[in-house]
This record gives structure tokens, sequence and C-alpha cells, in this order.
């Protein structure tokens, strides 16, 4: 378990992290959300004690990181994979940690298998590919067999087995009771493999919620409907958690809290046609966008550079 209270970073005149409230609790993925400078490595920074908090606190399995006599056997992190000796092997950085915190030679084995490194294990770090770097990034988070897992960025670089492979991963190890805490700018696996979501902005807290509850607080599962009479449709349509929107003068409905099969069945047995009924499901992209938009530190523009003149 991970748990911030009013944890607080400034460099300067710079609030990085700005009085952080959260936990981070076992047997779920717990995605780690926010725009670039909202804080997110800095955060993850002090949970591992490379960055000492301003103010505040933030434990890992009830202390503080430095306070754990066998770390890596708390919490495996991922944050820098490129942070390896290029001259030395797979294997030979593996059994560097190992050798310090007792581990065995055998979980060597174990985590270069179970990340797919056995055919690159004897080679130098040095010349490993992007997504190779990042395998070996997270077999040393996994080295310990930590209770807490936490990951920055961990598909960045991979190939679509790779991704797979991490997803597939992650949800094993909160299937384990493992606390999981992964940050990452790809919406798209975030939805898939992540339960709770905690998201910031700015440094400060946006939202600690489920991924359905972010998702259904910006619109949810609607219908667009286009009939020959929307005045009609509404009234048929109309009742308790219904909730209609449609322009005056426009054929087209958008329903929320009635799936396209009823809404069909209801038009049908009134004698109203359809022209369209199309179901629509708020990405979790879209979500994210719309409660961050305030928080995003650059905006870029849609104009080409050869639209300057």
């Amino acid at each position: 378990m991970i748990e911030a209270k009013q944890l607080s970073k400034r460099y300067g005149e710079k609030t990085a992290v700005d009085r952080l409230d959260f936990t981070v609790k076992p047997g779920t993925v717990t995605g780690f959300l926010g725009p670039n400078g909202a804080g997110k490595s800095t955060t993850m920074r002090m949970i591992v004690g490379l960055d000492a908090p301003t103010s505040g606190t933030v434990m890992v399995n009830g202390s503080r990181y430095a306070a754990h006599t066998a770390p890596l056997q708390e919490v495996g992190a991922l944050l820098e994979a490129g942070s390896v000796h290029p001259g030395r092997s797979a294997f030979d950085h593996l059994m560097a940690q190992a050798y310090t915190h007792g581990i065995p030679r055998r979980r060597v084995e174990e985590v270069i298998e179970m990340t797919g490194l056995q055919k690159v294990a004897k080679k130098r770090a040095g010349v490993f590919s992007l997504g190779m770097g990042q395998r070996l990034g997270i077999a040393a988070a996994l080295l310990g067999d930590p209770s807490t897992v936490m990951l920055d960025e961990p598909v960045n670089g991979l190939d679509p087995e790779g991704v797979l492979w991490i997803r597939n991963l992650l949800s094993g190890l909160a299937a384990e009771g493992r606390t999981v805490f992964v940050s990452s700018h790809l919406m798209s696996e975030i939805a898939l493999v992540a339960e709770h979501l905690i998201i910031v902005g700015q440094g400060r807290l946006l939202a600690d919620t489920t991924v359905q509850d972010l998702v259904s607080q910006a619109g949810g599962d609607t219908v667009k409907v286009v009939s020959s009479d929307p005045g009609r449709l509404r009234e048929v349509l109309a009742g308790p958690g219904i909730d209609i929107n449609g322009r005056a003068g426009s054929e087209e409905l958008e329903v929320a809290g009635m799936s396209a099969r009823a809404i069909g069945t209801a038009a049908g047995a009134a004698g109203i046609i359809l022209f369209e009924l199309t179901p629509r499901t708020v990405s979790l992209e879209e979500a994210f966008m719309e409660l961050t938009q305030d928080a995003v530190e650059y905006h870029g523009s849609a104009a080409t550079a050869g639209s300057a003149a």
C-alpha cells in the first residue's frame, strides 16, 4: 500500500507537488495520470526516497521507503529504464542488485525468464533496444518479489506482444494481492488494465476515482438517435433516469440512461421511424481531457509550419 498525506515538493518558487492526499490499495491496478508537468515523476521519486518532500509524508507498506531494511522486497520500481551501466550485461546488472539484498541467483534467473530476456541476458545493456531496456527495468523492479510494484511508462518502446505481456503482468500482480501503481500517457492501455485512477494536474489532486465513475461523470454511455418525429420520441422515451438532449428543429437526440435496443423497441412500438441509432461511449481519454483541460501546461496549435506567412 502507498499512502500520501499532504505530500508537497517545491523547487525554489515552483511547486511541483501540492499537498497530495491519496492511497494506492493492494489487489488492484491503480493508474497514475496527469498532463506533462503535472508532478507524476516527482511524486514517484518521493515514494522511493529519490527526492525528499518539502512537507507531508508518503509511506510504502506503513513505513518510509528509507526505513525498510530490504526495500527491494517491499517496493519494486521502474522510473528510468536507461539507468543501467552500458557495459554490464543484463544478468550481471540484476546479480549486482541481488547481492546487495541477499536475493539468490535463482530469483535472477526467474525474472529473466519472466521478462523474456533469456536470449540477451549475457549481452551488454548498452546495445539493448528501448523495448529490451524496458524489460530489464521491469525485471529489476520484480527482483525482490515485492508486495508493491510502481512502474513509470512501462510500455514505452514495447512492441504489440510486449504491450500485451505488460497488460497481463499487471493484472496478474494485482490478482496476487499486490499493490500496482502505473503511470502512463497511453489512455487506451490504462483503460484496459486499471480499475482505480489517481489524476493530478499542476501538482494538485484532480480526481481519486474509478475508471467507470470518471467516464460516467464525463457523459458515460449515450445513444445518438435520428428520427422522423423527435418531439414524439422524446415523450415516448421520457422516464426516471433517462436524460434526453437535442437542439430545436433538429431530428437528432442524444439519450442517456437507455440502451439502443430499448430505444429501438420503444420507437417501433410507437410507430416512429428511426433513421439512425448509434451507441456511443465516452473514452477514458475523452474523460481525462475534459478533466485536465485547465491543468495543461503546454497547449499545441493545429496550425502547420507552412501556414505561417
